[in-house]
């Protein structure tokens, strides 16, 4: 393999991806290509203690020696134009020719198309640039409106007004996290975050962004109110960076289509993490999904492909989000379910929810119960579905069900 393995986009997954390649005893060439000039950082802290601390230095993934001692050729600030059989493009000219590639392109800030959207001080957050950006300019505004009830938009809420700003949410739907979880933490999330001062206007679209001297100062709804805004944060979900897979003819279908192995309609072209959509052993349903979780795991099993295993993929999907005085932490994928089973104390801010389908269990949303979240990834790690009445006796009674079933059947541990 004199070319090696090639790898764009130096994210989470691409970073484990590359280190799985050596840890799989993988001794060709392997370059990782970023198109940030930054060493490749933890993405999660940027809605939360990094905009809220003007001191914050961003996380590596690795450190700078990790690179040079395990062979792996870090090349940032490089830009992909074209794949073109078995070699890549660099955008300024020159070509890298490749036996495998790994694309983890990633996703990208959804746009707004909303009059006033070109003003400065109207931003979004998915790169260490952008938070530099909200960080910068928060010190300096009093009023932020941000668009978009999902958690990259609540935790930025959270944080700002921790940090003293008056902060205002705009979600277009009737409820918050309407993609992400079910309407009873919904409805807590929202009340703790009221609690505080946030301001969270449901159902609510905005006509206009209201501009002087080419900065934003107000958010105008479709009612007509105007919501001062020295800073609008626009987060209303993200796009699979698909551009340079569509123009290599690969499969595209609400992203970069991997089987089971994460290889593309090209064999010797894998993808994963954001931009990877295939479909899901839990739910037997096509999926992409967006979390650390998944990227890393894609990109071990990617390595694993590489090195001539053939393994499917089969983890448990899990997600977390900090949100304020919240850790909500979600395990398997609840679409679909019918019932469920609450355990713990709302008012405490302390409690979990069990989904079921039928006798099913599809997966647990916790807040502030990361027990119950580490139980959970186990039961469904094993195929285990406790009844409602076991979930009712609470953990001391789930771990024992769940032992019980894995001393009668052993278990298909997945993850």
């Amino acid at each position: 393999m004199k070319n090696g393995v090639v790898i764009v986009g130096a994210g989470h997954a691409g970073v484990q991806a590359a280190a799985s390649l050596r840890e799989d005893g993988y001794d060709g060439p392997v370059i990782l290509i970023s198109d940030e000039n930054e060493l490749p950082y933890h993405k999660p802290p940027l809605s939360k203690t990094f905009i809220k601390d003007a001191e914050a230095k961003p996380q590596p993934l690795r450190g700078e020696a990790f690179y040079t001692g395990s062979a792996i050729d870090y090349r940032p600030g490089i830009r992909i134009d074209r794949i073109d059989a078995g070699r890549l493009d660099i955008a300024g000219g020159g070509a890298l020719a490749f036996d495998h590639l790994i694309l983890a392109t990633g996703s990208r800030p959804r746009t707004l198309p909303l009059p006033g959207s070109d003003l400065s001080g109207v931003l979004s957050l998915r790169s260490l640039a952008d938070a530099r950006r909200i960080r910068d300019l928060s010190a300096q505004s009093e009023d932020v409106v941000i668009l978009g009830g999902g958690f990259i938009g609540l935790e930025i809420a959270a944080t700002l007004r921790a940090a003293g700003r008056t902060v205002t949410v705009v979600e277009a739907v009737d409820r918050l996290l309407g993609r992400a979880v079910a309407p009873v933490v919904a409805s807590h999330v929202r009340q703790r975050l009221e609690a505080t001062g946030v301001r969270i206007l449901t159902g609510t679209s905005i006509s206009k962004l209201e501009g002087e001297n080419g900065h934003v100062v107000a958010a105008i709804t479709s009612s007509g109110e105007r919501l001062p805004a020295r800073m609008v944060i626009v987060g209303i979900g993200a796009v699979p960076n698909v551009e340079l897979a569509q123009g290599a003819g690969l499969t595209i279908a609400n992203g970069i289509r991997v089987d089971h192995q994460m290889r593309s309609s090209v064999p010797e072209i894998l993808a994963i993490g954001d931009a990877a959509s295939y479909r899901h052993w839990f739910t037997g349903g096509d999926v992409r999904l967006e979390s650390v979780q998944n990227a890393t795991d894609q990109a071990r099993l990617a390595a694993r492909t590489i090195t001539g295993h053939a393994d499917a993929y089969s983890a448990v999907p899990w997600f977390w989000s900090d949100i304020g005085d919240m850790k909500l932490q979600m395990v398997g994928l609840t679409a679909g379910g019918d019932s469920h089973v609450v355990l713990g104390d709302l008012p405490d801010n302390k409690f979990s929810i069990y989904h079921y389908a039928g006798d099913r269990l599809l997966g647990i949303e916790s807040v502030n119960r990361p027990g119950d979240h580490m139980l959970g990834r186990k039961m469904l790690g094993a195929g285990f579905s406790p009844t409602p009445e076991t979930v009712a006796i609470g953990p001391e009674g789930l771990k024992a069900a769940l032992a019980e079933f894995q001393t009668m059947e052993p278990a298909k541990v997945r993850a």
